[in-house]
Formats: structure tokens, sequence, C-alpha cells
């Protein structure tokens, strides 16, 4: 993939104007590939853009010339990044062509990000490959789903986005049986399965302009009020912001966080076991109770 975006670039800065169909006949793929290749381009700071009508084609911004005396070294140390960048998404094994446009700017780049997708075990890495070739492909995914109260479903969707937020990744689509855009988590989608049917981009249906689950789910949380041991000091600041935190002068701490009630807040707050309390709201601390006393009568005889 890296290979064919440096192509297109390079034929571009020599060209001018090439049509979709010349980069297709080309680079051997198809016009919709080469029109994804361009949003992939401009979405990595590249300033590509395609034109219709008789003359039209596909060009760079004529403000655009990879020249030492035109384009920063800052720039192009952006340029470069941007491009590097893309590797992290899977375009790997292709660093020689990225070398050749930093021998181009007498630079190397910067490679600022690293993403891996796969968990300790590995097992996660084939999961997350299906994943990005379903969205970069526009290929249906077919899976069984968890709900978040273990209600299992079997979803078809028309993915659209990887999301990472809150420590978790979501899977952004078009679900084809709730007729609406849904976030999925992707560690409770099982048995998933990458159809051979594609879909055409439909901007007005995944256009979104907020991630609306997470955002009502964030609108709605409460704030909680936790007193929590000093010894798990370690785990405050990994896991709150520094404003949420109170050192009380015995040293312990207070922490004012907005958290849904949910499975996932009250994980959360069990995860520190005896050195956590909730102050506040009282219904959480109930919860916690009713909760608690389950777990007990889990070892009870």
């Amino acid at each position: 993939m890296l290979n064919r975006l440096l192509g297109i670039v390079y034929l571009l800065m020599n060209k001018g104007t090439v049509t979709a169909k010349e980069l297709a006949e080309r680079f051997e793929v198809s016009i919709r590939t080469i029109y994804r290749d361009v949003e992939t381009l401009s979405m990595a700071g590249i300033p590509v853009y395609a034109r219709k009508g008789k003359n039209g084609g596909i060009s760079l911004t004529e403000q655009f010339v990879l020249n030492k005396m035109i384009i920063s070294e800052q720039e192009q140390r952006h340029i470069l990044s941007a491009l590097a960048s893309l590797q992290e998404t899977g375009a790997a094994g292709e660093a020689a062509l990225l070398q050749k446009l930093g021998d181009f700017f007498k630079a190397g780049p910067e490679n600022w990000v690293s993403i891996d997708f796969s968990d300790w075990s590995g097992r996660r890495k084939e999961l997350f490959e299906q994943l990005k070739e379903a969205i970069v492909g526009r290929r249906v995914l077919k899976f069984d789903y968890y709900g978040q109260y273990g209600e299992m479903s079997s979803r078809t969707v028309e993915p659209v986005q990887l999301l990472f937020k809150e420590y978790t990744w979501y899977l952004r689509a078009w679900c084809r049986d709730k007729q609406a855009m849904r976030l999925f988590k992707v560690l409770r989608m099982k048995r998933v399965e990458l159809l051979e049917e594609e879909f055409a981009a439909d901007e007005g249906r995944f256009e979104v302009s907020e991630d609306q689950e997470l955002c009502s789910r964030e609108k709605d949380a409460p704030e909680i009020v936790l007193l929590i041991d000093k010894k798990e000091a370690y785990r405050i600041y990994d896991r709150f912001d520094e404003e949420e935190i109170t050192v009380l002068p015995e040293g312990d701490f207070q922490v004012r966080m907005h958290c849904p009630l949910d499975d996932w807040g009250y994980g959360l707050i069990l995860s520190f076991g005896p050195s956590a309390k909730v102050i506040e709201p009282r219904e959480a601390r109930e919860e916690l109770l009713r909760r608690i006393a389950l777990m007990k009568e889990q070892y009870e005889e």
C-alpha cells in the first residue's frame, strides 16, 4: 500500500494531473481503490485532490512543490512523519520506499508513533487485521456480539473506523440489524467473519459529528467521589487526571470522577478492592454492597 501511495505522489509531481483510470491501470488496482488512496494521502497531510469534468483528474495543489527551497525543513519532517505513521496501520515492510523520499529531502522520517494492536499473547493481531481489511476494503463484517448485560446477538455491519478511547478499542460501523451507526467494543466481538460482499460509502449515512454513544454516556455520567488508600498511589496517577485528585493531609486520596454507573464503572471501583471506598453517590454505595454480597455468597458453603 505504501509503495502505491508514494508512487502516486511521485507520478503527480511529474505529470501534474492524472486521471483515476490512468492511475488504476498503472498500479493494477480498481478506480475505487485509487480514490481511497487519495483520501488516505489527504488524511496523512499530502494536499492531493480530485477534480471532476472533461479536464479533470487527480492533482497536487499548485502550492505543494517537493523542493527544499520552498518547503521548510520542519514541513519536510511533517510530511515524512505523516507517511511514516501509515506504516503503523499495517503498511509495514516498505520502509525502504519511505526512505527514498527521506533521501529526496535529505532527512529521515520521524517515527513518532507506534501502535501494537495485539495483546500480550498475540492472539488478537489476526482480529485487527480483519478489521483493517474490512474498513479499507469496505467489506461487510458479521460477528456475534455480547452486550452490556451479557446478552449475545448476531450482527452484520458496514465498518467505518476503529476508535481508541478510555483504554478500549471500539469499531464504529453501520449496523444493518439496527439500521443505525453503532459503536462495538472490539473485545466483545466474537467469531468475526469477513464477508466477500462490499458496500458503497454513504457519506450522509456514515457522517457522525460526535461519537454519539460515548458522548451520551459521558454526558449522563454522574460524579463519583472515592476515598482511596495512599498505598494505591501508583494506580491513582495512572488512572485519574490530576485535576480529579486531592491529596488529603494523612496521605490518602480523594478522587472526584465522572463515570457511568454500569458494569464498567463498578468494575473499576472494585478493582481497588478494600483500598477504595465510595463516598458519593448513595446509590453507588448501595449497589456496590449488593455486588459484594453476591460475591461473598459465591464463597460460602
